[in-house]
């Protein structure tokens, strides 16, 4: 049952059913707040509806940040130090490192698109995978809107489809024309993200809280489908919806 507080802010909690494609999880349950069959966390639309606008601009420039930015083209197209001949086979020794490095992307336009930085960078030619100790990735959207990710750990494949981020990871979205300090628009906060480029997916098997303005929203779980539009999450979620005039 939903009951407005005093300040005007509303507490939110409930149990959500399972999502599509996560057959066999139980998710942990409260009283509800319908009554069956409806089995799907419900927010209030409005609030869920600005936090699904965000998320749909935020991905892509979250995407871009990691797909455009150059690391993965830099890494790969480092000339090798070594001469022709047979080559070992490879083991899980990084082939390239990068420390306290900064990689940015200018347009065409001479305006800074994408930054990537971080202590140390390492490349495995086993698995083909690159690794970013402290990750911080900064995008600018045309629009001029900002979009900061930053982990303890970034972990991508050889393409850059698929991305992880870990430990103490941060995901903002800034209006345009504000500083990386300016108070941001959403943020995602967990210790795991991953981001699925050619299916356009942000997701977490790890809680996350998810913040806008002035309310607060606490999941098990989470998964942004940008081709679609929907925010999903199971099991059991909390947090508050602020109501007051002018909240966003």
């Amino acid at each position: 049952m939903l009951r407005p507080a005093a300040d005007g802010r509303r507490p939110l909690r409930g149990a959500a059913g399972p999502a599509p494609g996560h057959a066999g999880r139980h998710a942990m349950s409260s009283t509800p707040l319908a009554p069956p069959p409806t089995s799907r966390r419900r927010l209030p639309q409005p609030w869920l509806w600005q936090v699904q606008r965000l998320l749909s601009n935020y991905l892509p420039l979250l995407l871009m940040a990691f797909l455009a930015a150059g690391t993965w083209w830099l890494v790969k197209n480092t000339p090798l130090l070594d001469g022709p001949g047979d080559k070992p086979a490879p083991r899980h020794i990084p082939d390239y490192r990068m420390n306290n490095f900064e990689i940015q992307r200018i347009g065409a336009d001479g305006k800074l698109q994408v930054q990537v930085a971080g202590d140390e960078l390492r490349h495995y030619p086993d698995t083909d995978t690159v690794e970013i100790d402290n990750a911080r990735v900064r995008a600018i959207a045309p629009n001029g809107s900002l979009a900061i990710a930053e982990a303890k750990r970034a972990v991508s494949n050889g393409d850059g489809s698929d991305l992880q981020l870990m430990g103490d990871v941060r995901l903002r979205r800034l209006p345009p024309g504000s500083g990386p300090d300016a108070p941001a628009e959403l943020e995602v906060r967990g210790e795991f993200m991953q981001a699925l480029a050619n299916a356009e997916i942000l997701r977490s098997h790890l809680p996350v809280t998810i913040r806008q303005g002035n309310s607060t929203l606490q999941t098990q779980n989470f998964e942004y489908r940008h081709l679609s539009g929907e925010l999903r999450f199971t099991g059991r979620a909390q947090g508050r919806i602020d109501t007051r005039p002018g909240a966003r």
